[in-house]
């Protein structure tokens, strides 16, 4: 899509429902058209007495960061729609199921909570680590310079939770919204400052599938990368369409005796389904953590189901749980990307 398209409010696209893919209508995905611009009414995720309460067996068995709730607890941002600009402060919070602000975390990977912004086209990755301040409010800036719909992802564990919780919101940012068409799959990514990144392995539907990602610099393996995040590697892949949050997880760790630092970084993830996925490699060297991004595609398995797409010919706006008081509740096979903290 090359029409430039003019996004205002909160009005960024239509949400396209895939509830018959995944079993459930809890999760959404909007799409955006050069034909035309739809205003679908904004969801309040504020307002507790319009949430429904989804199942919680199928809210278990979901990818992570479909729903802004789960197990209790929900993201909810302190403004759904920001000004573009290149150090945009954003401040969310984790509610409880008492719906108070949520201000015990366990430690994971260094951090009490990781979040990830990237616009729905998956380009314009971020992952960062906001401040946490004494009444459960996060606060941390991120550049939304280019406009269009982002999808916020908070990675955390609550004190006294038994596993990792991903939510997910949606954030706008008013403005002309020009979509990036998803780069082919490739195997060797081209990084800022000479570094090269080869991904080795297949992801496969519905099993832990081994991912291999080797980082060379002007050509020679580096075999000296520094620890990021409690790893030699932290990565992110999300699903083209309706950008389901993977669970991925590192071989080994720094320090542990058997595991090298670098050149090659293994990790194992699981996809749910068939389709195109986006890997995004955050890695340390010299000091300076960089970001190196793949499309990859997961084959088909006897048995998987089909990633839910935006062509679906049912669109609508999805209401998504909130916890309620307890009072009444290229082709080339090369791609380039770098990325800073």
């Amino acid at each position: 899509m090359n029409t430039a398209l003019k996004i205002s409010g909160y009005t960024l696209g239509l949400l396209a429902v895939f509830g018959a893919a995944v079993g459930i209508g809890a999760a959404v995905t909007p799409t955006a058209t050069s034909a035309a611009t739809s205003s679908p009414t904004p969801v309040d995720h504020t307002d507790m007495t319009a949430m429904t309460t989804a199942p919680a067996a199928n809210s278990a068995s979901l990818p992570g960061g479909l729903m802004v709730s789960q197990d209790g607890y929900a993201l909810r941002l302190a403004d759904r729609s920001l000004t573009a600009g290149s150090q945009v402060p954003l401040r969310f919070q984790i509610l409880g199921s008492d719906g108070v602000p949520v201000t015990g975390y366990q430690t994971e990977h260094d951090k009490d909570l990781h979040l990830i912004a990237v616009r729905r086209d998956l380009s314009h990755f971020q992952h960062v680590h906001p401040v946490l301040d004494p009444e459960g409010t996060w606060s941390v800036a991120l550049d939304l310079a280019a406009s269009g719909e982002y999808r916020v992802f908070a990675d955390f564990t609550p004190s006294g939770h038994e596993g990792g919780l991903v939510l997910g919101a949606d954030l706008a940012v008013p403005g002309t919204y020009e979509p990036v068409p998803l780069p082919e799959p490739a195997t060797i990514a081209q990084v800022v400052d000479g570094y090269q990144v080869t991904l080795a392995g297949d992801l496969v539907p519905g099993q832990a599938s081994e991912l291999t990602l080797t980082v060379s610099k002007d050509g020679e393996p580096v075999t000296d990368l520094q620890p990021y995040l409690a790893a030699y590697g932290h990565l992110v892949a999300l699903r083209a369409g309706d950008l389901a949050y993977l669970h991925v997880h590192p071989a080994g760790e720094p320090g542990d005796g058997v595991t090298p630092a670098g050149p090659g970084i293994t990790f194992y993830a699981t996809a749910p389904s068939t389709g195109e996925y986006r890997l995004f490699l955050d890695f340390q060297h010299a000091g300076v953590v960089r970001t190196a991004e793949f499309t990859v595609h997961a084959g088909e398995t006897p048995g998987t189901a089909t990633a839910p797409t935006t062509d679906s010919a049912t669109i609508a706006t999805t209401v998504v749980p909130t916890p309620q008081t307890k009072t009444d509740t290229g082709h080339d096979d090369t791609e380039s990307g770098s990325h800073g903290h």
